[in-house]
């Protein structure tokens, strides 16, 4: 693509008046800040939050457009990738905000992740099997790259929310051990990364693609693909995460008014969290349900199972340093209810992804562990 074309291109309408509309609202936001943490009347409440709600829909659909853009260019897991690790730093980023902030938040790590980890491995992915396995019903995911997401994420979990519970220190690491855990996960995760870019590339694409198997054959090299359209990935590159931002900041400024609004309705406060959390992977919920309705299933593996491991494998180590920088009590221990439904859920995705197919029955399975996990909020 000549570098002239390459800005019309990429900053489209479409994507100009996404980004006044995203960084438009921030600043408004912002402006009126005093105003929206005085007593609003609930209907005028409501008003605002469906607003902010509509706003950030139109951001998650231009990130879901960059993204896709990208994986067309770049191929899996490249392109995936992008997104995944767009969506989880900054994620990271809100959170450490958060424990950086006044107040105590000694369990925002451990609400966060696992309000995550529920709704990407049991809600997303029910939903992309049933529309996935209704549609494409022959096709499958590639089972090496699931297996490889679910040993990461086994040990991932179990680092994050079950060993801690069985130590002495309320549910979190002492400094030693704290220290011990960066270490390992930065250096597990950084090897995952480079395996999967690297020497067992091809584990994380798909493998019963008909039409697109004679492209991944005559796909060129990745470095030569980066070299010809540096100027293009790098300009997607940057929209999608000038969109990303938005729907982070904005759905962090509505955590106060949905908390107030949910205390009005009387329901528990801890579904706002729940809530936030769809929010902020909204973007990749719509490419995942998009890639299963296409029959693309190791790209619903990769956005989901992927951005997981890279949520998990970035927030520990995060939140571990800033506990051990300011002297927090980083709280990471789960219930037990919640660690009995994380392991079932880590079981039916072994079952699931295992299958010669993909059946929309154990999507179905999967939405009901969500619904449990959804429940318990209430309990």
């Amino acid at each position: 693509m000549p570098r002239s074309a390459l800005l019309p291109s990429v900053l489209t309408r479409t994507v100009i008046v996404r980004l006044v509309l995203g960084w438009g609202s921030l600043v408004a936001i912002i402006a009126f800040a005093p105003l929206l943490d005085g007593d609003l009347p609930t209907p005028v409440l409501w008003l605002v939050l469906a607003v902010i709600v509509g706003i950030l829909v139109v951001c998650a659909f231009g990130v879901v457009t960059e993204a896709e853009h990208l994986a067309h260019r770049l191929g899996d897991p490249y392109g995936t990738l992008v997104l995944t690790l767009s969506i989880a730093a900054i994620e990271v980023i809100l959170i450490s905000a958060v424990m950086l902030g006044p107040g105590e938040h000694h369990t925002i790590a451990r609400d966060s992740v696992m309000a995550v980890s529920m709704i990407i491995m049991n809600l997303v992915i029910g939903v992309a099997l049933v529309v996935g396995g209704i549609r494409h019903p022959d096709r499958r995911a590639n089972r090496a790259g699931v297996l490889a997401y679910l040993g990461m994420l086994v040990v991932l979990l179990a680092v994050a929310f079950a060993f801690p519970a069985s130590l002495r220190d309320g549910g979190a690491y002492p400094p030693s051990a704290a220290i011990a855990m960066i270490v390992v996960v930065v250096l597990l995760y950084v090897f995952f990364l480079l395996r999967q870019m690297g020497a067992r590339k091809a584990d994380f694409q798909e493998v019963d693609t008909r039409a697109d198997a004679g492209d991944a054959a005559r796909r060129l090299p990745i470095g030569r693909i980066v070299a010809e359209h540096r100027p293009e990935i790098i300009g997607r590159t940057l929209v999608l995460l000038a969109l990303a931002l938005p729907i982070v900041l904005l759905s962090h400024d509505m955590a106060m008014l949905l908390d107030e609004g949910l205390e009005r309705l009387g329901a528990p406060v801890a579904l706002s969290g729940l809530l936030i959390a769809m929010i902020v992977f909204l973007p990749e919920t719509i490419t995942t349900v998009r890639a299963a309705h296409a029959g693309e299933m190791q790209r619903v593996s990769n956005l989901c199972h992927g951005a997981l491991v890279s949520t998990a494998g970035l927030t520990i180590p995060a939140v571990l340093t800033i506990g051990l920088i300011t002297g927090q009590s980083v709280v990471l221990a789960e219930s037990a209810s919640n660690l009995v439904l994380l392991g079932l859920t880590l079981l039916l995705t072994l079952a699931t992804f295992s299958a010669r197919r993909t059946y929309p029955l154990l999507g179905a399975a999967h939405l009901l562990l969500f619904a449990l996990y959804a429940l318990s909020t209430f309990l």
